[in-house]
């Protein structure tokens, strides 16, 4: 059976490379997916990897992967404070999620430093920049594995 991992970031991700490029580096969201599409090819998964400033858009990938029982890869960006929506969807899988931050969300003003994401997710991995995707992909192979 061919292992599902589902890569989704939320908003204003689309602007990677364009915004704020001393935080975020200057990588697109292009750059992100084919790195992502290498590092799950290596490992054997079937890739979905889709972004979208729509929270609604975001909660309808959580429920295929659900249907199709993917690890999830999630960047929430902006969605991290506050999508309850976003975070129940999260919760009714059965597989792993993982949450990617390409900054330290941990060194932000107290307003942005608590993802509610993070009390679904298996892993947080938060600045380490957009390797924190491949890193985030290495770690669903262990967990597709077996692996701890």
């Amino acid at each position: 059976m061919t292992k599902k991992l589902f890569v989704l970031n939320g908003s204003n991700l689309n602007m990677l490379g364009l915004r704020e490029p001393e935080l975020y580096g200057s990588a697109t969201l292009d750059d992100v997916h084919a790195d992502c599409e290498r590092a799950a090819a290596e490992l054997g998964f079937e890739l979905f990897f889709a972004q979208s400033n729509a929270e609604h858009e975001l909660v309808e990938w959580v429920h295929e992967a659900f249907r199709q029982k993917a690890i999830v890869v999630i960047n929430p960006a902006g969605f991290s404070f506050g999508s309850v929506p976003l975070l129940d969807a999260l919760h009714m899988l059965t597989t792993p999620v993982i949450e990617v931050h390409i900054t330290n969300i941990h060194a932000r003003d107290a307003d942005h430093q608590h993802s509610i994401i993070s009390k679904v997710a298996r892993v947080v991995i938060a600045g380490a920049g957009v390797y924190g995707y491949e890193l985030a992909i290495q770690v669903a192979g262990r967990l597709a594995g077996g692996g701890e």
